[in-house]
Formats: C-alpha cells, sequence, structure tokens
C-alpha cells in the first residue's frame, strides 16, 4: 500500500478542519473569526511543514494544489454518484408502501362488509336457534326418560332372569345375573336418580339374599356332615365316612359358588357400614373404627362364623355365669382355642377350594380376623366398663396383652392386621392406663424401699452373679421399668409409646430422689453397708439405663421422638433433641446425668470418711523421727515402721471392706481415688513436712514400697503408679550424696539458664531426672526434696 503523499495529508486536513469548523457553526458558536485564523495557521504551519524555509520549493505548490484539485473533484463525483443512485431505491420502496396500504384498505372494506353480512344473518338465525333449543332440551329429557326406562327394564330382565334361573336351579346363572345387578349399580354410583339407584339396590338385595340364603343353608348341611364347628381338638377319624367324596364334591361347589356371590356381597357390605346405622357391633371406640373399615369376611367364613359367634354370645354376654368382668381371660382363652382347633380344617378342607378358584385369601387368618371381631367388641364393651376400677382395668390390659402375644406367635396371625392392641389406644383407656402404671408403681416402690431385705443382695451368696452387688430394691425396681416396658412395647402407635417412656421417666427421677433422701440420712457414716447399698443401686440404674441406650427398641423410639418433636417425651429440651437427633445421646441421658452426679457425691463422700479415719491413724507416722533414723544397709532386716502399722492396718480394713460391699467398677473406682488421695496426703504430711535422714529416707522407700503399695497390689499389677508422688520423692530421698549434689547444682542452674534453652526436646534437667525415673515431679518440687536431705552440706 503506498504511503499518502503531501498533498492527500494536506487534503485530509483541510477537510478535517473544515468539518470542524462546520460542526462549529452548526452548533450556534460565534467564534467564526477565531475558526478563520484557525484554520489560516494550520495551512500556514501545513505548508511550512511540506515545503520547509527554501523559496526555491515554491514550484512545488502549484503541483500540490493540482493535486487538491483533482481530489476534490473526484470525492464530488462520489458524492453526485452516491446521491443519484439512492432516490430510485427510496421511490420503489415507497411504492411498494403504498401498494401495500391500499391493499390494507381493502381488507378492511371487506371485512366490515362480511361482519355486517354476517351480523345479519346472525339476527335472522337467533330465533330459529331458540327454536331448536327448546326442541333439543326436550329431545333430552325424553332420552334421558328412555334411558331411565331402559334401565329400569334391564334391572326387571335381570332380576326376572335370577328368578328364572333359581327355579330351575340354575344357581351359576343367578350369581352372574346378580353380578351384572352389582355391576350396573357401581356404574349408577355417580347418578343422581337416587329413587332409581334405591329401587336397584333393593333389588339386588333382594335377589342376593335368597341366593346367599340357599347357598348358606346347603353349606350348613355340608358343614355338618363335616362335624363343624371344631370346638374341641381334631381327632383323627379311623374309618371315613361313606359319603365322603360326595360330600367333598358338594363343599367345593358351594364354596366355589359363595365366593362367585362375594362381589355382590361385599358391596352390600360397604354400603351397610357407610350407613352408620345404629348396631350393637358397630358401636367401638374411636380407635378400633379404622378397623372396621377393613375388607368384609368372605362369604363362606361368614357362614362358618356364624354357629361359632352364637356360642360366643350366649356363653359371654347376658347374665351368664361366664360374663364375668373380672375374668377377661375366659373368652380370650376360648377364642385361642377355637382358633387352634379349627386351624387344620381351614388348611385342609377350606384353602384348597379358595386356592383353585383364584381367592388370594388365608382361611384360616379370614376365620381369625371373624372371631377376632367378636373378641374387640367384647373388650371394647368391657373396658368402658371398668374405667373407674383399677384392678379390673389392669387384670384386662395384662389378659390381652397376653392374647396378643399368643395370638401373633402361636396363631401366626400377620402383624399388617390389627389385633387387640389398638383398642386400648382410646384416649380414656390410654389415660387411664397410664394412671393405673404410675399408681401402682409408686406403691411398689414404697413397698420395696421400706421391705426388711431392701438393701440386701439376693444374689450375696453368689459370686458369679453379685458382680454389680445391686440391692434388692434396686434390682426389684428395674424389674418394674423392664415389665412396664414389655406391656407398652407391642402397641402399634409410637406416641403412646413414648408415653409410657415418659412415665418411665419420671419414675427413675422419683426413684433417684428416695435413693437421695436415704442417702442423706446414712451419711453420717458413709462407711456402712446401707450407704454402699445405695451407691450400688445409683450405680446398678445408671449401668441398665445405659445399656437401654443402646436398645434397638429404644433407639426407634428415639428416633420416634425426633419426628414426632419436643412434645413427644416431656423434659426433653431442644438442645437434647438436637443430641438425639444426631444419635449423641439417648433418651436416658439427663437421667444418667442426675445419677453420675449423685454417685460421684456419693463416692467423695465415701473416700473423705476413709481418709478422714486413715489420717486419724497416720498422725504418729507422720512425727516419727525421720532424721535420727540410722541408716541400714541390709534392706532384708529391714521391719515396717511401727508407728505405721495402724495406718497400714486401717487401709487393708477398709480396701477389703469395700472390696466386699461395693460393686466391681464401684470398687475400681473407690482404690483409685483412694490411691490418689493416700499419695496427696503422705507426700504432704510426712514427706514435705519432715527433714530425711539416709536411714528415715531409706525406712520411708521400705514402708511405701514393700507395705503400702503391695496391699493396693491385688487390685492391679502396678500399683506404684497411682502413688507416683510418693514413688518419685522416695527416690529422690534415697539418692547418694555425690548424685544429689550433682542434681541440686544442676537444677540451680537451670533455674538460671531457663531462659536460653528451646521449648522442642526435654530440659537437661528434666532429662536427668527421667533417667532417675522422675516424671511426675517437677524439677522445683524435686529440689525442695533435695533440700530435705539431711546428709547434704549446707549450700
Amino acid at each position: 500500500m503506498a504511503a499518502p503523499t503531501a498533498g492527500d495529508q494536506m487534503s485530509s486536513k483541510l477537510t478535517d478542519t473544515r468539518l470542524n469548523h462546520d460542526d462549529e457553526n452548526s452548533h450556534g458558536t460565534e467564534s467564526s473569526p477565531a475558526g478563520s485564523e484557525g484554520l489560516q495557521d494550520f495551512v500556514v504551519e501545513f505548508v511550512n511543514k511540506e515545503l520547509g524555509s527554501d523559496l526555491k520549493c515554491l514550484k512545488k505548490v502549484g503541483e500540490l494544489l493540482e493535486k487538491l484539485r483533482e481530489e476534490n473533484i473526484a470525492l464530488e463525483e462520489q458524492v453526485l454518484s452516491v446521491s443519484s443512485s439512492m432516490p430510485p431505491k427510496v421511490s420503489a420502496a415507497l411504492a411498494v408502501a403504498e401498494e401495500a396500504g391500499c391493499s390494507l384498505e381493502e381488507l378492511l372494506r371487506r371485512e366490515r362488509l362480511v361482519s355486517n353480512k354476517l351480523h345479519q344473518h346472525l339476527q335472522g338465525a337467533e330465533l330459529w336457534m331458540d327454536r331448536f333449543g327448546q326442541t333439543f332440551k326436550q329431545v333430552e329429557i325424553i332420552e334421558r326418560h328412555m334411558k331411565y326406562l331402559q334401565c329400569l327394564q334391564h334391572i326387571e330382565e335381570l332380576s326376572a332372569a335370577v328368578q328364572q334361573c333359581l327355579m330351575t336351579s340354575s344357581v351359576w346363572e343367578a350369581i352372574k345375573a346378580v353380578d351384572s345387578m352389582a355391576s350396573l349399580d357401581a356404574g349408577l354410583n355417580q347418578s343422581a336418580c337416587r329413587h332409581l339407584k334405591d329401587f336397584l339396590r333393593e333389588t339386588l338385595h333382594f335377589w342376593q339374599k335368597i341366593i346367599k340364603d340357599r347357598l348358606a343353608s346347603d353349606f350348613e348341611k355340608v358343614l355338618t356332615q363335616l362335624h363343624w364347628p371344631i370346638l374341641s381338638p381334631p381327632t383323627q377319624s379311623l374309618t371315613p365316612a361313606a359319603n365322603s367324596q360326595e360330600v367333598t364334591s358338594q363343599l367345593d361347589l358351594l364354596v366355589t359358588q359363595l365366593l362367585a356371590l362375594q362381589t355382590s356381597d361385599d358391596l352390600i357390605s360397604q354400603r351397610a357400614s357407610a350407613s352408620s346405622q345404629a348396631v350393637p357391633s358397630t358401636q367401638m371406640t374411636s380407635s378400633a373404627t379404622s378397623f372396621s373399615q377393613a375388607p368384609p369376611l368372605c362369604l363362606p367364613v361368614q357362614i362358618m362364623l356364624q354357629p361359632l359367634s352364637k356360642r360366643f354370645r350366649y356363653h359371654f354376654y347376658g347374665n351368664r355365669q361366664t360374663n364375668s368382668l373380672s375374668k377377661p381371660e375366659w373368652y380370650l382363652t376360648q377364642v385361642l382355642m377355637w382358633m387352634g382347633n379349627s386351624s387344620s380344617f381351614m388348611e385342609e378342607k377350606i384353602q384348597p377350594i379358595m386356592d383353585r378358584a383364584g381367592v388370594s385369601i388365608s382361611a384360616r387368618v379370614e376365620l381369625c380376623r371373624g372371631l377376632l371381631s367378636l373378641v374387640q367388641e367384647k373388650v371394647a364393651s368391657d373396658a368402658s366398663k371398668l374405667l373407674y376400677d383399677d384392678v379390673l382395668l389392669c387384670h384386662l390390659v395384662e389378659e390381652v396383652l397376653q392374647f396378643e402375644k399368643e395370638l401373633r406367635s402361636n396363631q401366626s396371625y400377620p402383624a399388617v392386621l390389627p389385633g387387640l392392641l389398638h383398642l386400648l389406644l382410646d384416649d380414656s383407656i390410654l389415660l387411664k392406663w397410664l394412671t393405673v402404671e404410675r399408681k401402682m408403681a409408686v406403691e411398689k416402690m414404697d413397698a420395696m424401699l421400706s421391705a426388711e431385705g431392701a438393701w440386701s443382695s439376693q444374689y450375696k451368696d453368689i459370686s458369679d452373679m453379685d458382680e454389680l452387688k445391686a440391692p434388692d430394691c434396686a434390682e426389684t425396681f428395674m424389674t418394674l421399668l423392664q415389665v412396664i416396658t414389655e406391656r407398652y412395647r407391642a402397641l402399634p402407635c409410637p406416641s403412646a409409646q413414648l408415653k409410657f417412656l415418659g412415665l418411665q421417666r419420671e419414675l427413675v427421677d422419683d426413684f433417684r430422689i428416695r435413693l437421695t433422701q436415704v442417702m442423706k440420712e446414712e451419711s453420717r457414716c458413709p462407711l456402712g453397708p446401707r450407704y454402699c447399698a445405695i451407691l450400688n443401686a445409683v450405680n446398678y440404674i445408671s449401668t441398665i439405663l445405659t445399656d437401654w441406650g443402646d436398645n434397638v427398641f429404644f433407639l426407634q423410639l428415639q428416633q420416634a421422638a425426633v419426628s414426632l418433636g419436643e412434645e413427644a417425651v416431656p423434659g426433653v429440651g431442644v438442645i437434647e433433641m438436637g443430641r438425639l437427633a444426631s444419635l449423641e445421646g439417648s433418651l436416658f441421658e439427663g437421667l444418667l446425668a442426675l445419677l453420675d452426679r449423685l454417685k460421684g457425691d456419693m463416692m467423695g463422700r465415701l473416700l473423705e470418711w476413709t481418709m478422714r479415719e486413715i489420717t486419724e491413724k497416720a498422725k504418729p507416722y507422720c512425727q516419727d523421727r525421720w532424721l535420727s533414723l540410722p541408716s541400714q544397709h541390709d534392706q532384708s532386716t529391714m521391719t515396717l515402721s511401727s508407728s505405721a502399722c495402724p495406718m497400714m492396718l486401717c487401709v487393708r480394713d477398709r480396701l477389703l471392706n469395700l472390696h466386699q460391699v461395693l460393686s466391681l467398677s464401684l470398687f475400681q473406682l473407690a482404690w483409685q481415688g483412694l490411691a490418689e488421695r493416700l499419695d496427696n496426703f503422705l507426700y504432704q504430711d510426712v514427706i514435705l513436712s519432715n527433714h530425711f535422714s539416709d536411714g528415715g529416707a531409706a525406712q520411708l522407700q521400705f514402708d511405701m514400697t514393700r507395705n503400702l503399695f503391695p496391699l493396693f497390689g491385688h487390685y492391679c499389677k502396678r500399683p506404684e503408679n497411682f502413688f507416683k508422688h510418693v514413688k518419685e520423692a522416695c527416690i529422690v530421698l534415697c539418692l547418694n550424696v555425690g548424685s544429689a549434689l550433682l542434681l541440686r547444682d544442676l537444677l540451680k542452674k537451670s533455674t538460671e539458664e531457663a531462659r536460653d534453652w528451646t521449648d522442642e526436646g526435654d530440659t537437661p534437667p528434666q532429662s536427668a531426672l527421667n533417667e532417675l525415673g522422675v516424671y511426675c515431679l517437677a524439677p522445683c518440687d524435686v529440689l525442695i526434696l533435695i533440700h530435705l536431705k539431711a546428709s547434704l552440706p549446707a549450700h
């Protein structure tokens, strides 16, 4: 690309200047003289730059002007060519726009014309539409009437077909017609023709009852031949009946026909339950209402249940002696016997027929469900009468729980089907049950704490079973809680279970308060057997509750409590609920904290009292003449200090006594706490309070290592580790003079140069102490002990 010439540069600059000048004029500025002067200055500057100061070069001006003139002409031609080409395009666009405008006006004109015609047509057709609408409504009414009549005719035809089939003993055809009638009833379910539906249902019920009565009559005859109902344990017949094959075929046919009739019977049964008629069998508690909405029993089982139902109502209703509120076990046991006696018949005779008919029903379970409905009605009736009799209500609850257990285990009744426990969840019954549980538990606590052997263990003579050494009152109390747990464990409602858990928490806290009251009475003699028995009781309850916290049942209750919120378990706050949700705590965490605090307080009192006795016996030992004892080189001839004998005997006796009266875990805490207190006492009152000769130091070491430490050696392998202060003090006091002097100088020097040592690694004095076996005592303490050696010269 060629470089721009001077003329080009001047032309462009002049053009820019002109544009700027025009721009200024367009903005209405009043500095045109200044603008012309600027243009002149620019021209002068441009000429000077292009031509320079050489006057001989002025001949180039003509050439420069010529070039500028040519460029100006070229630019004018370009402008003219562009301006001349634009009008044809603009005119074309305007023409198209005018044409589109004309078309739009034509379309609008035509639209107004069509709209006017359409409006006139609608006005003319409106009259005809009104006439046709009335005609259509009449036709629609006639069609509905015709359908109504056709439906009536169809019902009458089905009814006539059923009648004809029954007259000709075509039971299967009659059942099919009844099923068709039931299907028609289902199709009319959303219909507003109430009278038609009532007529259809009455007709359906009429024929269905006739067919069911006929089949039931034949079925009952067959059952009688098969010795139904089976009221006693079945026995194997030696000779089968002569017509057993015929009876079996009749049984097969009748059960199959009854099952085929089930559809219409279900419709009638569901409609009867929805009508909420006031019959005795429906007067149950609100908790049992959900069970009444279960699907009805199959027809064969309903018929088979009738003789058993009659016997049940005969014996357990009215003025019969067997109808006793105090003996619910009579009818509960009777029903369980019927279930057990009839199971073989249902599985061997009825179940195969149901399987061949393609019905997925367990005949045995159906019979159990039918018998269970009788028991449910009876229990609900009796429970409402026993709300003001604590003893009888408690007995009824116990029997219901036992019945439920046997029903699920012995009769293999499915867990998905409700038994009797849901009856106990009624608000009034559940509240009364909780009240009775609380009342009886409190009475039992009063009795167990006031019993003669309340504070003695029933396993005290059996060492293998008496590890916890729990007193009888604590074991009885935890057994009481376990029994309560077993009673409410099977309840089908977690919120009800949590209410019983809240009751258990209240009882534990109540028992803890009672133990605290008895403990305060016995605190005057903490070494007595009753005080230690209370401590064992607290530890036993805490141990059991800790185990319960990891039990699967209580973990499930914990999750239920988290899902139900804070109100599910009274006394549980937001923080504790958060710990429950994260499984960091248990449902008994708050109670365990209170029990541990009580255990700690009691253990502190026990050890304080023990140490008080030991220190009293140790006074002569503290005041012994340690400074004047002669040195004995033969350690084998040394004997225990006479002044230490009372203290050692007291320590031995107390350890033996605590080992006998405390549980293993508590005794572990007791002897370790005693060792810690004894270590501090000997270090402060014996060692730091005296000066020692070499013989005195040797005697002290002998008393400790050969006499005191072995007393605790029965309970651990290295008892000296629990007397670190005394052990290390004996090591320092028994140093020979040279070693003691070197160590003293090192320790003194270390205090002066401590600032020069780094924090990394052991300091020189600490390393020296570690080589001697001193790890617990600080260098300053060791320096004090060295000063207690009388054999060292003054420094």
